[in-house]
């Protein structure tokens, strides 16, 4: 049976970045205006960004959400990585301006930012940094993939922050000639957003690729079956992601003696346990071998 929990707590989380963002965006791009920060603006950047990401992440969770049809019989979930592939294409891109905008900062004098920015800055870095946690600790629940990037897409501005933050301390510390210490600071933030964006991407590649990379849920799907019985062992145990399900192609060894209708319904029975006892399962194959060729690689 279907669990909608997971899908339900990604949606809300996915509600919980696109307010923060659409708050922090503003925030930072005022005091950005008016305190002579351009890395503070850059975050503003980042930030817009990572609304229109998170609405993507929103829609993508939503229409992973709809039933398998005749024409999705494994349903809609392999939409996620898709979508895990546009924010990265967001991530870039704001990296991209930010990288540009500052080297333009550089070249043109300008004044030194204010030191009240600093204290916008402290704040809007321990929000972030919360706001990560809190999204990162919601991916790993749901196993969602377009949720683990809304999630570094938090942590990424909370790197820029920091940068922003250090190169706006090193300007008011040294003063005249050290003005565009926060734009160094903005262009080597986006440095950051550029590796991130690497660390999303790899694994969405691996869930569209169908990469061998659950050795974990293997082992307890390995555990799991002998607790059925009439299973001996297990054999081949593949494994799809697709959304927040996990579609399984297990070799189950059992009696060779026993008949084909025995054999079908002890099939079954491991099915179902191994759902009941696993609820992030989606479809789960049971491919039955008889005892005398377990060691066989058929």
């Amino acid at each position: 049976m279907e669990n909608p929990s997971n899908e339900q707590t990604a949606i809300r989380t996915t509600y919980f970045s696109i307010f923060g963002n659409a708050s922090l965006a503003l925030i930072k791009g005022l005091a950005g205006f008016f305190g002579n920060s351009y890395a503070l603006i850059a975050d503003a950047i980042e930030s817009t960004t990572d609304i229109f990401s998170s609405l993507l992440v929103l829609f993508g969770l939503t229409y992973a959400k709809k039933p398998a049809d005749e024409n999705h019989p494994y349903g809609h979930g392999k939409i996620e990585p898709l979508i895990t592939f546009v924010v990265v294409a967001f991530l870039v891109t704001s990296a991209t301006i930010i990288a540009y905008e500052s080297i333009q900062h550089i070249q043109t004098p300008h004044k030194t930012p204010e030191s009240w920015t600093l204290y916008i800055l402290g704040a809007i870095i321990l929000w972030k940094e919360i706001s990560y946690q809190i999204v990162i600790r919601k991916s790993k629940l749901t196993h969602s993939s377009s949720l683990k990037a809304d999630a570094w897409h938090h942590r990424s501005d909370a790197i820029t922050s920091v940068m922003a933050f250090i190169g706006i301390s090193i300007a008011l510390i040294f003063g005249k000639g050290y003005e565009t210490a926060d734009d160094w600071a903005a262009l080597l933030a986006s440095a950051f957003i550029l590796y991130n964006s690497y660390l999303i991407f790899r694994p969405a590649l691996g869930e569209i690729m169908d990469e061998h990379q659950y050795d974990d849920l293997i082992l307890e799907i390995r555990e799991k079956a002998l607790e059925v019985k009439g299973i001996l062992g297990t054999e081949k145990c593949f494994i799809r992601k697709s959304g927040m399900k996990y579609h399984v192609d297990l070799h189950a060894i059992v009696d060779g003696s026993i008949s084909v209708e025995k054999g079908h319904w002890i099939a079954h029975n491991l099915k179902d346990y191994l759902r009941k006892e696993i609820p992030n399962l989606g479809h789960v194959l049971i491919h039955i071998e008889p005892n005398e060729f377990k060691n066989r690689n058929v």
